[in-house]
């Protein structure tokens, strides 16, 4: 079942989205920067403001009361990708799952949902930024149509510079 998470999801994803960002990250920074990254952006009060803002959208998904992984769209972002500034356009934001559920199928029905979202709102282009080192996300977002903008993004952890690439999808 995929579900849209609301207020009550708050420590659901403060718990989710520390552990799979350290899951996928951690060893990419120092402890002390990875430390810093989950507590600005997986704290209590950062996702129960991010859950009430109706221009945020959180989905999770899960399966007999177990949550496999979870994904947050943004409609109100500016999209910094010059070429699609004339499009209506969506950002994945994050698209997460915890390790156990890698490989599974699960990411191929939570990523069709989000592309589905998508184009019931009359989105034309979906867009996310991945860490250029991530050669499995990139993989799997290239199979589901996402290409490689050429456009890079400094997205440091911390003092630790790491450099993402933003795809983008024709919906």
């Amino acid at each position: 079942m995929i579900r849209r998470g609301d207020i009550h999801d708050a420590e659901l994803l403060e718990s989710i989205g520390r552990k799979t960002f350290d899951d996928t990250f951690g060893g990419t920074c120092t402890k002390e920067d990875m430390k810093g990254v989950l507590e600005h952006y997986f704290n209590r009060e950062q996702c129960c403001m991010e859950l009430l803002d109706p221009e945020d959208y959180f989905f999770f998904l899960e399966d007999e009361g177990v949550v496999k992984g979870y994904m947050r769209i943004n409609s109100k972002h500016p999209c910094p990708i010059d070429s699609l500034s004339s499009y209506k356009s969506v950002e994945l934001v994050r698209f997460y799952f915890l390790k156990e559920f890698h490989g599974k199928g699960d990411s191929d029905r939570l990523m069709n949902f989000a592309i589905e979202f998508a184009k019931e709102r009359g989105f034309e282009r979906m867009y996310l930024s991945v860490w250029e080192y991530n050669f499995r996300a990139r993989g799997f977002y290239e199979k589901h149509g996402f290409v490689n903008s050429g456009v890079e993004n400094d997205f440091p952890l911390g003092s630790t510079p790491q450099t993402d690439l933003w795809f983008v999808k024709e919906l």
